[in-house]
C-alpha cells in the first residue's frame, strides 16, 4: 500500500453479531484492504467479541477493543465508542480515517475507488457512498441521500480535515455528530462529497433499532439543538411530507423541533457554528426558490435565458 493511500477505519458494535459478519466479509475482500481495523465492542453480550477475535486471528489488521464499563445506552455511548477507537489509532501512521456502521456492506473495489476520488481532489476532506435500503427485493438508493453530504455509517476523512475538526466526535444530546462533522469540515474550507457511483447496502431495517417515531421525534430535537433556520426546517420536513413512507416521520421530526423552540432547549453548538450552519441552509433556499420560480416561468412558456 503506498503511504498515501494508507487508511484506517473503526466501528463501534454493540450486539452486533446478526450484522458483524457481512461488514467484515466487506472489509476484508477488499481490493486495497485498510492498514488497522480498531473494532470497538461497547459491551456486547452476544458473541460479538468472539467473532471479533476469530476475524483477528484470520486478519492481523483488525483489532478489537472491549468497553467493559457500564454506561447508559443513549446516542453518546456511540459516539464515545467511536472515539475510543479513533484515539487507538492517533499514533498509527495513516493518511485517511473512517467510520463504518457495523450493519452495512459494499463491494470489493470501494475503498481503492474512494481514496481515487481523494486523489483527484486535494480539497476533498471527507466523503463516503450513497446508502441503499431494500424494497421490494433490491437495494435501492434512500431518499435522504446528498452529494454534498455524507452519512455517518460511512464517513470517510483526509487526515488533515479529521484533525482540523478535532480529531474526535462530538457527543450530542440528541445525536448528530455526522452532521456536525461535516459542517465543521466545511467551516475550514474542506469539500463533503458523496458518491451516487460508490453504493453501500444498509441491511439493518428501518426503524429496528429503537422505535422509529420516537427516533424522528428526537431526530427534530436534535436539529435544533444544532442551529437550523426554522423556515429551513419546515420546508425539509414539508417536501419529506410527500416521500412515503417518511411522510408520517417528517410530521413528527417537525414537531420535535417546534417543542424544542418553544421550551428554548439549550443549543448545543457555539454561535459560530450555527451562524455557518443557517447561512448554508438560507442559500439553499434561495437557490430552490430560483429554481422554482425559473421552472414556473419555463412552464408558461417564457424562455429559460
Amino acid at each position: 500500500m503506498a503511504p498515501d493511500q494508507k487508511y484506517v477505519l473503526v466501528t463501534a458494535a454493540y450486539n452486533e453479531a446478526a450484522f458483524l459478519p457481512t461488514v467484515i466479509a466487506s472489509v476484508v475482500s477488499q481490493v486495497l484492504p485498510p492498514y488497522k481495523w480498531v473494532i470497538v465492542s461497547d459491551g456486547s453480550t452476544d458473541g460479538t467479541d468472539e467473532m471479533v477475535r476469530k476475524a483477528a486471528g484470520k486478519w492481523p489488521f483488525i483489532e478489537l477493543v472491549c468497553v467493559t464499563e457500564r454506561h447508559a445506552r443513549d446516542f453518546a455511548a456511540q459516539v464515545n465508542a467511536i472515539n475510543i477507537g479513533f484515539q487507538r489509532l492517533s499514533r498509527v501512521p495513516y493518511e485517511f480515517i473512517g467510520n463504518l456502521d457495523a450493519d452495512i456492506s459494499f463491494d470489493p473495489g470501494y475503498f481503492h475507488q474512494l481514496l481515487q476520488q481523494f486523489a483527484n481532489d486535494a480539497n476533498l476532506g471527507l466523503a463516503g457512498g450513497f446508502i441503499c435500503e431494500e424494497k421490494n427485493g433490491s437495494f435501492q438508493p434512500r431518499p435522504a441521500n446528498r452529494e454534498r453530504s455524507v452519512p455517518h455509517a460511512v464517513q470517510f476523512f483526509r487526515r488533515q480535515c479529521f484533525e482540523a475538526i478535532g480529531g474526535a466526535y462530538l457527543p450530542l444530546k440528541y445525536g448528530g455528530p455526522d452532521w456536525h462533522a461535516e459542517v465543521m469540515a466545511r467551516m475550514q474550507d474542506w469539500k463533503v462529497q458523496s458518491f451516487a457511483d460508490l453504493p453501500v447496502r444498509h441491511h439493518r431495517p428501518t426503524g429496528m433499532a429503537s422505535g422509529a417515531l420516537r427516533y424522528r421525534y428526537g431526530q427534530g430535537k436534535m436539529d435544533y439543538s444544532l442551529g437550523s433556520y426554522p423556515p429551513f426546517e419546515v420546508i425539509k420536513c414539508l417536501r419529506r411530507f410527500f416521500h412515503r413512507p417518511v411522510a408520517l416521520g417528517a410530521v413528527v421530526r417537525l414537531v420535535g423541533f417546534t417543542s424544542a423552540a418553544m421550551h428554548r432547549e439549550e443549543l448545543l453548538v457555539a454561535p459560530s457554528f450555527r451562524e455557518f450552519l443557517q447561512t448554508e441552509q438560507k442559500q439553499r433556499l434561495s437557490l430552490a426558490l430560483r429554481r422554482a420560480l425559473l421552472l414556473g416561468h419555463t412552464a408558461r412558456g417564457g424562455s429559460a435565458c
